[in-house]
């Protein structure tokens, strides 16, 4: 893994290349195989992984204890989940599965948080970054709620 690689990850983004260089010390690479689950929904998390080849099905258990597919995303998206771990470290909200053979690059919360305590710049830049994704994901699910309030009540009313 190179640092040119890494520049294609938004989360990345602003990031200078000499602190990119000192990031790519504190991941490790890991593969997963075609149906093996990368994070499992209820598992402690404290891992955030970027995919760097492959792809992954986002799944959710209904309240009927079903998968639901989410989102499925692929390298060419340049991806990263499991961020939310390195935050709050609690437990799992969604399960991702490989669907292919799957590279990534990982990065624990005690990495990351040494990391952030040494490269100050970017640890800014990286924490800014991963709120605007919880927050751009928490948005769409609001408007998803609404939808669905909304499907509900015309439901009820018998539109």
């Amino acid at each position: 893994m190179d640092i040119n690689s890494l520049k294609s990850f938004p989360m990345l983004k602003g990031i200078s290349d000499s602190d990119l260089e000192a990031f790519l010390e504190y991941t490790k690479e890991e593969n997963f195989d075609k149906g093996s689950n990368i994070i499992t929904e209820g598992d402690d998390g404290n891992v955030m992984y970027f995919l760097i080849e492959g792809s992954v099905d986002i799944i959710k258990k209904t309240m009927y204890g079903e998968d639901f597919v989410c989102a499925s995303l692929n390298s060419n998206m340049h991806c990263v989940f499991g961020e939310m771990a390195l935050i709050d470290k609690d437990k799992r909200s969604a399960t991702v599965k490989a669907t292919s053979f799957c590279k990534t690059l990982s990065i624990d919360n005690i990495s990351f948080e040494d990391f952030c305590s040494k490269y100050n710049k970017a640890a800014i830049s990286l924490l800014k970054l991963m709120n605007i994704n919880l927050i751009r994901n928490l948005r769409s699910e609001n408007e998803n709620l609404k939808i669905v309030y909304q499907a509900l009540i015309e439901e009820i009313e018998g539109k």
